[in-house]
């Protein structure tokens, strides 16, 4: 009997421990791009330990691949502890007041779908993990005008869906649960009791008097709360982001509100260093140490700082090309294993070498962005970066971070997102320096997403204008000169290598075609009439110290001639060196009707094609000449040889 009694109590006891935290609120729909979504925890008692709980969300879709009630969301809650209420809110970044652990934007589904409260970890959830009411803790199924999901139902063993758009206002409402443990729809109270009709907690907030800085202005910080204390309020804060520090301002790190009142305002000063560090950000960053019935109502607020120094560049913009004054950073055997190759043997080569295991890294996406900020940086001010289709200079610091494009900047993949599958995950939204980095090769498709080879720096509302269309079906927007024209070729011949599963064609297939690109013969005249300049030579070194791989059809042009062009299956050999050829001059250009060659040392092979690849003038130097070549207005590309060294140079004639 006494052992029966034991064996009570302790179902009884872990029952209690099952039911500690609940699914308290949801909100999945909000306007624009979800960056309010949230889900907030209760648990029975305050300051509770979440250790050794899980958060996973279902999918509750008709797919047999991802949805009927499979994982496709999961966070460890170990480190977090309920406040004063028993509440913790995990959500994204415009959630106020400020969550306890911030999530992806958009990462929620909006249903029918679920949420639950596991004992367990992270670990414990593999992605599409089928839900079970083993270990199971709390759970909700919600839906925003969705039928009863049936497999949720069974799998989570619960008979009530719950609607977020119950009263039409699914973007301002979201699911609370009541006291009888039924949810109910009605405006959001994150960090609040959703009984309460006033916030249960003092807030704390502050105002900057400028949203633009420039070394060495003045600006001031009014911090409040929504609440006058009864004692004297301190909190520390920082201004530090990134290579932003106390070196850089001159201000105060804590502030004190005085009892009785609601504000205080403390001045600070930029200081003009004469160094070139790049526009910055600062960020007003509070102490998330506060005290008990304290929230942050925002936090994070970032402030540009525009650099009075910055550099210009010894190379011109893509709009007006200089070519030979940026040299490759390459290793002198880098591209030996292609040497005397011809196509398909060729073609695998360039695979092994660019998508290499072991020696390639790829990094996050938004890792990219800083790749970026640097690869694409205006030859004409680096504080700015030069935008490829627009064919203009936009500020580093004006990069799309909100549903609003216009005037910002973002990243083109070239090779579109949906038309590769390159999926992305969770891990994408980190940005985590060179130092870090996930092994790839040319099976790793995923990593399409965040290969900065074929990613760009473009103007925010030309990104959607280009969407999935092929090239030329996209041609850019009115007025583009097409300086773009040959880079946009090589980064899709790096792809078409780089990854196996994608295939540049001829023609110009449906927008909806996974895997194929075109027109390949548009591309290919492409990237004769547009040769690489020093602009691209330079984001192609920036790259490769981060990837460890480079796009070859920059460093060797004429590779594109032995596997798309007129000299398919011929070997290709390997130029040993260019310093010779980078002596010689052709002047003038553009040109008229006659071309100076100077500096010329040894005999050297002239050979000049038109924009069609075809060859217009071929001529055998030993001296330096003046050749009438009385050539149409165009462009033209002058191909020197002399021995095995080779060097293409664009004309334009007038």
């Amino acid at each position: 009997m006494q052992k029966i009694w034991f064996l009570i109590c302790v179902i009884f006891a872990l029952v209690k421990a099952e039911s500690q935290v609940v699914i308290n609120e949801l909100d999945t729909d909000t306007p624009s791009t979800d960056d309010m979504e949230f889900v907030e925890l209760k648990s029975d008692t305050p300051f509770y330990s979440l250790n050794g709980y899980v958060l996973v969300f279902f999918n509750g879709s008709s797919s047999t691949n991802t949805g009927m009630g499979r994982s496709y969301y999961v966070r460890d809650l170990d480190g977090l502890t309920t406040d004063v209420n028993g509440l913790a809110v995990l959500g994204s970044s415009l959630v106020s007041p400020v969550p306890d652990q911030l999530l992806a934007e958009s990462n929620i589904q909006n249903g029918a779908d679920a949420v639950a409260i596991y004992r367990g970890s992270d670990t414990d959830w593999p992605d599409r993990t089928f839900a079970t009411q083993t270990d199971l803790v709390s759970a909700l199924i919600y839906d925003t005008d969705d039928a009863d999901n049936a497999a949720l139902m069974t799998l989570l063993g619960i008979n009530v869906q719950y609607n977020e758009d119950e009263n039409n206002n699914k973007l301002t409402e979201s699911i609370q649960r009541k006291a009888d443990g039924t949810y109910e729809t009605k405006a959001p109270t994150p960090h609040s009791l959703n009984n309460t009709t006033t916030p249960t907690y003092n807030g704390v907030s502050f105002t900057a008097s400028r949203s633009e800085l420039t070394e060495p202005d003045t600006f001031d910080i009014t911090f409040t709360l929504t609440q006058a204390p009864t004692v004297d309020f301190t909190l520390d804060f920082t201004l530090d982001n990134f290579g932003f520090d106390t070196a850089d301002y001159t201000g105060a790190s804590s502030f004190t509100i005085l009892a009785g009142q609601t504000s205080t305002l403390l001045s600070f000063a930029i200081l003009d260093d004469a160094i070139d560090e790049g526009d910055e950000s600062l960020t007003i960053d509070m102490d998330n140490d506060l005290p008990v019935g304290f929230k942050r109502l925002y936090d994070r607020t970032a402030i540009f700082v525009i650099d009075n120094d910055f550099q210009v560049a010894g190379y011109g913009t893509p709009l007006a090309p200089t070519y030979g004054n940026v040299t490759s950073t390459a290793a002198a055997t880098y591209y030996s294993s292609l040497d005397n190759l011809a196509s398909p043997q060729l073609e695998q080569a360039v695979t092994a070498l660019i998508a290499e295991e072991n020696v390639v890294r790829i990094h996050t996406y938004d890792d990219v962005t800083n790749i970026l900020k640097i690869a694409d940086a205006s030859p004409l001010n680096s504080n700015n970066v030069w935008l490829m289709y627009t064919e203009q200079e936009r500020r580093v610091i004006d990069f799309q971070t909100s549903s609003n494009s216009t005037g910002k900047w973002n990243r083109e993949h070239i090779w579109s997102r949906s038309r590769g599958r390159f999926d992305s995950i969770e891990y994408d939204g980190i940005g985590d320096g060179m130092s870090i980095w996930t092994e790839t090769n040319a099976d790793s498709l995923r990593h399409g997403n965040s290969d900065a080879h074929h990613l760009r720096a473009v103007d925010g509302p030309e990104n959607s204008s280009r969407g999935n269309n092929d090239f030329p079906e996209y041609n850019g927007p009115a007025g583009s000169q097409g300086s773009w024209h040959g880079d946009v070729a090589r980064a899709l011949f790096y792809m078409d290598h780089r990854f196996n599963n994608l295939t540049l064609v001829n023609g110009n297939p449906a927008n909806t075609t996974v895997g194929q690109l075109g027109d390949l013969a548009t591309l290919i005249q492409w990237h004769r009439n547009d040769p690489p300049d020093d602009f691209e030579m330079n984001r192609n070194n920036v790259i490769y110290t981060w990837q460890i791989n480079r796009n070859p059809f920059i460093d060797h042009p004429d590779l594109a001639e032995y596997i798309y062009g007129n000299l398919v299956g011929q070997s290709f050999t390997l130029s040993q060196g260019t310093e010779e050829l980078s002596q010689i001059i052709l002047s003038p250009n553009p040109s008229t009707n006659f071309l100076k060659i100077d500096n010329v040392r040894n005999p050297v092979e002239v050979v000049i094609y038109d924009a069609f690849g075809r060859i217009t003038l071929t001529q055998k130097l030993t001296q330096n000449t003046s050749l009438n070549h009385h050539l149409a207005s165009g462009m033209y590309l002058v191909h020197l040889k002399e021995g095995n060294q080779t060097r293409v140079e664009k004309l334009m004639v007038r």
